[in-house]
């Protein structure tokens, strides 16, 4: 078999089977031997776990978890873990594959994992939330382990949970285990700036780009879809260096105003009541302010500088991509654009800084505090924010020269990027070229 080998057709596997397919495109721009091409086409481990959870009105359910290993040639895997009824073995499989790419491409020692549970978390208790996630743990605990596969929050997901589920691991293990887990509390090991992490990766990108363009940031309209963590961090960010925020969105929908939103306004009326509106808040006194209520889609297709998907993937797609006007696109988000939009928005001339790139703030502070744990040496906020910041520039500019150097978009510059590191390591450990070399 070659490099180009295609995986066997399966329309459950259409998510994974979309994200394989970076592969071949950016293949022929990156320093790596196809025998390595053909190993990350498949992950190395997959497992699916049933979790029997005792109810609180003293019922039984059973809920689906899945775990996948993608690729540990350059050091344990790592990802989050969510939950999500939507949650599929193929979506946990291309998630994985991401973070393999996302670790090679800011350069940190991890390979990809990922994990998921199939449930609604907005219909269990407190206490049924707790009993699924040790038991989650209880399932998998021979599946990962600090020097193995290290899990993160996700979608879903929060310090607390992840708290619980490293409790568990040094439960059963008889000895406590930070370092099996990350995004934990910062009580229990968890390292100052990883809340922001996601978005301020994203943020640290945007601030590149616009070194290189000259922009003045109160002359750019940007639009988020997705408010939850990582838009919020990304969006207050932003407000904060001057940029206009004048559109935001969740899943119930969103809201559009052309002079902009004030952020911190926006933020404090999303948590404290749950709802996105159009607000201006001055301490807990919150006025409303007039906004056009948009739809998601509405959202995409507004005439901004910057669209940030912060949400769900496959938002833009062949269905949208033509009626995308946005210039600059940042992949707060995992996946957010298909492959064949892709193709879409690169004849229209749209820079896309892609997802592996864009949103791998939060692993990269999750590899600090794995290393913290690993070290019981722990950080201040702004070493974690200066050190985050110097890695995500160093390798903004590593891809977008390479992006200019071959004259190929941006998303195959990072791939190929992350494949040359990946490619390097697996040839490490020998392929066929060398093998035949020997006389073999």
């Amino acid at each position: 078999m070659t490099a180009n080998a295609t995986l066997t057709a399966n329309p459950t596997d259409n998510i994974f089977d979309q994200a394989v397919l970076r592969l071949d495109r950016a293949f022929q721009h990156s320093e790596i031997d196809e025998e390595a091409v053909l190993k990350l086409k498949y992950p190395k481990a997959v497992l699916e776990v049933s979790i029997p959870v005792r109810r609180d009105d003293g019922s039984l359910s059973v809920f689906t978890g899945y775990r996948v290993r993608h690729d540990d040639t350059r050091g344990p895997t790592k990802g989050g873990i969510r939950y999500h009824p939507g949650v599929t073995l193929s979506e946990v499989k291309a998630l994985a594959f991401w973070m393999t790419f996302k670790c090679a491409v800011v350069g940190i020692p991890y390979g990809g994992g990922k994990g998921g549970i199939v449930v609604n978390p907005k219909e269990l208790s407190l206490l049924e939330l707790e009993r699924l996630s040790r038991g989650f743990i209880e399932q998998i605990a021979d599946f990962i382990g600090p020097e193995t596969d290290v899990p993160a929050p996700d979608m879903y997901t929060n310090a607390m949970i992840m708290g619980w589920m490293m409790d568990e691991y040094s439960k059963i293990e008889r000895r406590r285990v930070p370092s099996v887990i990350t995004g934990k509390p910062i009580p229990l090991g968890g390292s100052l700036g990883r809340d922001d992490a996601t978005g301020r990766g994203a943020y640290y990108c945007i601030k590149e780009l616009e070194q290189r363009r000259k922009w003045n940031p109160h002359d750019i309209r940007v639009a988020v879809q997705g408010f939850g963590n990582a838009g919020q961090h990304f969006a207050r960010l932003m407000h904060a260096d001057g940029y206009r925020i004048v559109a935001v969105s969740d899943s119930r929908g969103g809201i559009f105003r052309e002079e902009g939103f004030d952020i911190p306004s926006l933020i404090y009326a999303k948590n404290e009541m749950r709802e996105l509106q159009a607000v201006y808040c001055n301490g807990s006194v919150c006025e409303t302010v007039d906004a056009e209520k948009i739809t998601n889609e509405e959202l995409l297709e507004l005439d901004v500088d910057i669209l940030a998907p912060a949400a769900l993937e496959d938002q833009i797609s062949t269905q949208n991509a033509d009626a995308i006007k946005a210039p600059v696109i940042v992949e707060v988000a995992n996946g957010p654009v298909t492959f064949d939009a892709d193709d879409i928005l690169r004849e229209t001339d749209k820079l896309v800084i892609p997802d592996i790139l864009a949103n791998a703030g939060g692993v990269t502070v999750s590899y600090f505090e794995w290393l913290q744990n690993r070290a019981g040496e722990y950080w201040a906020e702004e070493e974690v924010q200066t050190r985050l910041q110097k890695i995500i520039s160093r390798e903004f500019r590593s891809i977008m020269d390479l992006k200019e150097e071959r004259e190929i978009d941006m998303r195959t510059a990072a791939y190929a990027h992350a494949l040359t590191r990946i490619g390097k390591a697996i040839e490490a450990q020998g392929t066929s070229r060398y093998f035949k070399s020997n006389g073999h």
